[in-house]
This record gives structure tokens, C-alpha cells and sequence, in this order.
């Protein structure tokens, strides 16, 4: 009987030249995913928008990228992996020069909008190639250089820039896209190569003709772009006190209530859908698909709350804030390495067990954080939580391809960078409004005590009121002013807000604590197992 050519397929050239070739590309994807933060107000004065309408920048782009990846590995069905890939890449390449040259803040949007569905598809694919050209015994360590890539990004994206912000124009944030585009492009068309599995599905497709699935793509972008509007303006309009948030939420739940059945009739026809919902019948990659969810929610989230926190209360400027949170990637550049050798190793639910006991440690540790905290407190802090965050993303991506049909990698790689992309939107959403409405509920606990009875107000305003004496005025008139300054005020809102942030700190603490039971639901596998093999 003859052999299945997927069975022996390896690639024609070095598997590591493919990792370090694709890997070029992603890591310039997520890092414009939080490269432009600091330079929205830059964006606004250059195009004489306001900062609010400037957002959309970031929003577009978000928007763009959630629908684009679930659906690559349809359109790898069609295209061939290497050929959709190199289509992403020029597509992110030209559409960046484009953001660059932009005259106005609407073609900047349009232009943001090509550039995240080019994003869109290229950490899929990276994942795919990888899964496809590494043997499973050896995915870990392969993974690992990706996952320094994807979780390195975002870290030091704030810091690089504020940095050429500063020391030049916005402009060059999109600009200096261009090159790495253009040398991943020559890099992929002579290393990566397509598998035997996705040649022969490509044919299959060309042979029934160009039958797209329009209404699930359509029910796709309409449910995932309602969502991240909803989760990208809801507090900044008071969720579901705004008719416009009430109206994207229901949208949103009715386009992905209608996408989940469709695709199932597509599935019982015979039909490729656009979204294979069949993936979650699998146990292990269910819970895989939640455990990143989580770490892209705690991921995305501190890295917006400990630069926030030190800029707000600590007097920190964006720079000095960024290089609070850049040992943090140090640290994750050192130990994937690690991670990856031991997920070949031993069993990939401890390192998962440990990686949620590091984080949720390291974000308790943090809860004791005040704004007297020295910078290398708070670096201290971050490296602790990186570590954590090392080792959950390698093994829980290892372990997602469990059980997993070959033909189905692409799948998995879509939904998987789907779960850590909407994680991250919810987690910053979620920090943002837990933040707001816990620094209103303690401003009010604590100005409840601050009356004319209050002994705490009474010292202050005694202890005022002396200096000012002291200074030349008279009794009264040094009482009235004490009264009337704004200081204590200041002290109020100053430890309502540091509160909030204990609050959140406090929640995500416990939140990565309760996944730890929810990891013994996958099944048990090491790197080599049989468990790995498709």
C-alpha cells in the first residue's frame, strides 16, 4: 500500500531559515498593534483631527484583523499557504507606506484597514508553516521563537514608538514597515514551500471552482467588527447607556448567533466553511482556545495598566514608562528558549500549571504596589509576571495541535490567534472600565470622611494653615485659604485611582489562579507523544 507523501514531507531547506523567515513578518505585524498608542496625539495635531476621532486609527486596524483571522484558512484552501502569506505580506507593506503618506485622518483610517487584513493573516500562517515543518517532538522550540515574537512585540512597541515620535515624525512608524516587508517577501518566496496536504486541497478547490462562503464571511465580519467596536468605545460611551453601543452588542450577538448556524448547514452539505466550528468538539483544543484567551486578556491588559499607573500617579513620561515594562521582555527573551526545550520534554500541562501559578503570584506580589514604589520595584514586578507569561504561550500552543488532523493547521493557528486577539481587546477594555467605576466608588468611599468633623481633615488644614501664617497671613485669612486649596482634593482622587488599580491587579490575580483546575481537562502529552502525531 502506498505511503502518504504528508507522512515524510519535510522541507527543502533548513526548518530554522523557515522559523527565522517567517517570524521576520509577524513580529513586524504585532508590533504595529501597539506601536501607534503613544503617537495618536502626534496623529491628531498632523492632521488636525481630534484625539478622539484619531482612535479610529487603532480601532480600524483591530477591527480589520479579527475578521481576517478566522478566516485564513479558507482562503489558504484557495490560495496555497505561501501564496496567501506572500499576499499579506506586500498588502501590509504597501498599505503601511500608504499610512505614512497619508494627507488626511479618512484615507489614514481606509489605509489602516488594508493593513490589518494583511496582518490579519500572517500569524496564522506563521503557525501553520511551523506546525507543518517541524516534526511534533521538536514544535516546542519552533514555537518558542514565535512566541518571543508575539509576546515581545506589544511590550516594546510603546517604548520604539514614542521613541521615533519623539526624534522624528508618526510617520516613520508606518515607514519603517516598508524594508521588512520587502526583504520578508524575498526571504519567503525562496525558503517556504507549501506541504503536500495544502497542494493537493488547493487543487481539490481549483477543480470545484471558486465557491467562497460570501454569507459566512459576511455574518464573520459583521459579528467580529461589532465586537471589537463595542469593545474598543464602550466605555469611552458608557456601554449600554449609548444607543450606538447597544445597537454594535446586539448586531454583534445576532450576526454570531446566525454564523454559528450557518456554518453547521455548511458542514452537513458537504460545504468548506468559513469557520470550523468542529474544532471545538476537541476537548484539549477547547480548553487550549480559553487558556489563551486568558493570556491574551492579562497579556494586553497589564501592559496598558503598569505604563498607565506610573505615568498617572508616579509622574513617569512615555518613555521612562515603556522602559519599566522592557525588562519584562528581557525576560521572556531568555526563558522561551528554555520553554521550548522542556516542552519536548515533559508533560505540557505542568508547564501551563506553572506558568498561571507564576502569573497569578507575580500580578499578587504587585498588588502591594503603591506610588512611592521605586522604578526598580516595579521592573522587578513586570519580570516576575513575563516569566509566567513564558511559560503558558509555547506550551499551550503546542498542545492545541493535539489530536488535530494535519489538513487541519490552519484552522487551528486562525482560531488560536483569534482567542489571544479578542482576549487582549476584552482585557483592555475591561481594565479600562473596572478602573473608572472603582476610582469613582472609592472617591466617594473616601470623601465620606473628609468632613468638617474629620480629624484627618482638620490636622491637614491645621498643619496648612500654619505654613501660611508663617508666610505673612493673618489667622483667618490663612484658615480660608487652607480650606480652599485644592491639595487635598488631589490626595483623594490620587489614592481613589490607586486603589482601582489594586482592584484590577487584585481580579486578574484571581482570574489566573482559576485556570489552573481547568488544565488537567487537556489531555496528557509530551513534545514527541503519540498524541502529537496527525
Amino acid at each position: 500500500m502506498p505511503q502518504d507523501p504528508d507522512a515524510n514531507w519535510k522541507p527543502k531547506h533548513n526548518p530554522w531559515a523557515v522559523a527565522l523567515t517567517v517570524t521576520l513578518a509577524t513580529f513586524m505585524e504585532v508590533l504595529d498593534t501597539s506601536i501607534a498608542n503613544v503617537a495618536i496625539p502626534h496623529i491628531a495635531g498632523g492632521l488636525g483631527s481630534s484625539q478622539d476621532e484619531a482612535t479610529w486609527v487603532l480601532t480600524s486596524y483591530l477591527v480589520s484583523n479579527a475578521v481576517i483571522l478566522p478566516a485564513s484558512a479558507y482562503l489558504v484552501g484557495f490560495l496555497g499557504r505561501k501564496r496567501f502569506y506572500m499576499i499579506c505580506v506586500a498588502l501590509f507593506g504597501l498599505s503601511s507606506m500608504l499610512c505614512g503618506l497619508a494627507p488626511s485622518l479618512p484615507l489614514l483610517i481606509f489605509f489602516r484597514v488594508l493593513q490589518g487584513a494583511g496582518g490579519g493573516g500572517l500569524q496564522p500562517s506563521e503557525q501553520a508553516i511551523l506546525a507543518d515543518t517541524f516534526p511534533p517532538q521538536k514544535r516546542g522550540q519552533a514555537f518558542a521563537v514565535y512566541g518571543m515574537a508575539v509576546v515581545l512585540a506589544p511590550a516594546i512597541g510603546p517604548t520604539l514608538g514614542g521613541w521615533i515620535t519623539d526624534n522624528y515624525t508618526w510617520r516613520w512608524i508606518f515607514f519603517i514597515n516598508v524594508p521588512i516587508a520587502i526583504l520578508s517577501l524575498v526571504l519567503t518566496s525562496r525558503i517556504v514551500e507549501d506541504p503536500p496536504h495544502i497542494r493537493k486541497e488547493v487543487a481539490l478547490q481549483r477543480k470545484r471552482g471558486l465557491n467562497l462562503d460570501y454569507t459566512g464571511f459576511g455574518l464573520l465580519a459583521v459579528g467580529f467588527g461589532s465586537l471589537q467596536f463595542v469593545l474598543d468605545k464602550g466605555q469611552e460611551n458608557d456601554w449600554f447607556g449609548s444607543h450606538i453601543i447597544t445597537t454594535f452588542f446586539v448586531l454583534c450577538a445576532a450576526a454570531l448567533v446566525f454564523l454559528i448556524f450557518w456554518e453547521i448547514a455548511q458542514i452537513r452539505r458537504g460545504q468548506r466553511p468559513i469557520l470550523d466550528l468542529t474544532m471545538f468538539r476537541n476537548r484539549t483544543f477547547a480548553v487550549s482556545a480559553l487558556l489563551m484567551f486568558v493570556l491574551g486578556f492579562t497579556l494586553f491588559g497589564t501592559t496598558v495598566l503598569i505604563p498607565l499607573f506610573v505615568q498617572q500617579l508616579m509622574g513617569y513620561t512615555a518613555e521612562q514608562a515603556g522602559l519599566v515594562i522592557s525588562p519584562g521582555g528581557i525576560a521572556i527573551l531568555f526563558l522561551m528558549p528554555l520553554v521550548g526545550f522542556l516542552v519536548g520534554r515533559v508533560d505540557n500541562r505542568y508547564l501551563i500549571v506553572v506558568g498561571f501559578a507564576m502569573l497569578s503570584s507575580s500580578l499578587w506580589a504587585l498588588h502591594t504596589i503603591d506610588v512611592q514604589a521605586s522604578y526598580s520595584y516595579v521592573a522587578w514586578m513586570r519580570i516576575f509576571q513575563a516569566s509566567g507569561l513564558a511559560f503558558l504561550f509555547v506550551p499551550i500552543n503546542t498542545l492545541s495541535y493535539t489530536d488535530v488532523p494535519r489538513e487541519k493547521n490552519n484552522d487551528v493557528s486562525g482560531l488560536m490567534n483569534l482567542a489571544r486577539n479578542i482576549g487582549g481587546s476584552c482585557g483592555t477594555s475591561f481594565f479600562v472600565t473596572i478602573l473608572a467605576r472603582r476610582s469613582q466608588f472609592h472617591q466617594d468611599r473616601l470623601a465620606m470622611h473628609l468632613n468638617a468633623a474629620s480629624s484627618q481633615l482638620r490636622q491637614a488644614v491645621g498643619n496648612l494653615s500654619g505654613h501660611l501664617q508663617q508666610n505673612g497671613l493673618t489667622a483667618s485669612p490663612a484658615q480660608a485659604r487652607a480650606l480652599a486649596q485644592g491639595s487635598l482634593y488631589q490626595q483623594l482622587l490620587q489614592q481613589s485611582t490607586q486603589l482601582a488599580y489594586l482592584d484590577v491587579i487584585a481580579i486578574l490575580s484571581i482570574g489566573a489562579a482559576c485556570m489552573i483546575p481547568l488544565i488537567f481537562l487537556m489531555k496528557k502529552r509530551r513534545g514527541g507523544g503519540p498524541a502529537a502525531a496527525h
